[in-house]
């Protein structure tokens, strides 16, 4: 089990979350001093958590979370989190971790190479940057901060999974999300099946 220093809350706030298609809850925001990263991560802490809460880890996406891209999956992802994280308890981890850490700037740069026939992850080696770069040290010690230590992770990646459990994290279950394809993201969601083992049940993105 890999050693990291303790975090502790800094803030709780309730906020009234709405989204586009009507649906509404309150959350509670959570902030936290001595995150390994030093990034301004957040926890939304949805219903009543209960001693193996629904939990998911989701990196920000300003493109999908925000503007509503197609290109991926993201923006729907967060939308079902809250509302199934929200009915059962649990907690979001919403993590500054963009483009699968590489930032905006170079998400884009490998949007632009993806545009020339590249994949998500070899626009990603194609500009020297890691295929997934994200590290989740910061969210087990969020998870620690608030008193979690064994929970249900809502993901289809496996490595989220791995990383927490590397982590002291006890991860009961892996409960796979909704699947949200579009004609703009079938090639990225098809990627992140053959290149990352996703578990996706989507038999058109595994074919040939």
């Amino acid at each position: 089990m890999r050693d990291y220093p303790t975090a502790t809350v800094r803030t709780r706030v309730t906020v009234p979350l709405r989204f586009g298609d009507g649906y509404s809850v309150d959350g509670e925001l959570v902030t936290f001093h001595g995150l390994a990263d030093g990034l301004e991560h957040l926890a939304v802490v949805l219903g009543d958590p209960g001693a193996n809460p629904l939990v998911r880890l989701h990196s920000e996406c300003l493109t999908g979370d925000v503007f509503g891209s197609a290109r991926c999956d993201c923006g729907p992802q967060l939308r079902e989190a809250v509302e199934r994280i929200a009915d059962r308890g649990g907690v979001l981890l919403y993590l500054r971790q963009e483009g699968r850490g590489i930032g905006l700037y170079n998400k884009l740069d490998a949007y632009a190479l993806q545009d020339q026939g590249l994949d998500t992850y070899a626009a990603n080696a194609a500009l020297g940057l890691p295929e997934d770069g994200r590290d989740y040290t910061a969210a087990a010690q969020m998870l620690q901060a608030l008193g979690i230590d064994s929970l249900d992770l809502l993901s289809n990646n496996p490595d989220k999974a791995d990383q927490l459990r590397d982590l002291g994290i006890t991860v009961t279950h892996r409960v796979p999300t909704g699947v949200f394809t579009t004609a703009h993201n079938v090639r990225y969601l098809r990627a992140k099946v053959l290149q990352t083992q996703h578990t996706l049940p989507l038999t058109e993105l595994t074919a040939g």
